[in-house]
């Protein structure tokens, strides 16, 4: 019998969060609390989101909006790592949010161990960005993956790359 592997990474899909920034835009744009504050919700380079407001508690409010429609897209809010709120040119309030997608080392031996615990025929290898968890049995496989979805890890897991 063949064996069997998946990988553990840290990330997130970008189409889905690039709907939740449009819808969030959208949402914005037409709410009557944030009429006339000439508020943005919008990519700021690959990997970061822009949020900017005439005023800070505005530029908060549209960022729970933001979270919002994330979680409404299933996408986890500890892939974002949200920056204090700053004040930039013309009085207007921004915050800086970075999209996380590395997996620590130190969360990764985290993870390694307690695979290693669960005393299941499988063999855990961290391969720096990821980890490959490959084992014969793919129920074993599965429970690698009902553990590791069961465990709070601070950071947005996903399971890649079936074989």
């Amino acid at each position: 019998m063949a064996e069997s592997s998946f990988d553990i990474e840290a990330g997130v899909d970008r189409q889905e969060v690039d709907n939740a920034i449009n819808q969030a835009a959208r949402e914005v744009a037409t709410r009557f609390d944030f009429k006339d504050t000439d508020t943005v919700v919008e990519w700021a380079g690959e990997e970061g989101i822009r949020v900017e407001s005439v005023s800070e508690d505005r530029t908060r409010a549209a960022l729970e909006v933001l979270r919002d429609k994330i979680v409404k897209r299933k996408v986890s809010l500890k892939a974002l790592d949200v920056a204090d709120p700053r004040d930039v040119a013309g009085g207007r309030s921004r915050i800086d949010v970075a999209l996380i997608n590395t997996l620590p080392a130190d969360l990764a031996k985290t993870i390694v161990k307690d695979i290693k615990a669960t005393k299941l025929k499988v063999t855990p290898t961290n391969m720096g960005d990821h980890i490959r968890v490959a084992g014969k049995k793919r129920d074993d496989l599965q429970e690698i993956q009902a553990m590791v979805r069961s465990k709070d890890y601070d950071a947005p897991l996903r399971f890649t790359n079936y074989k």
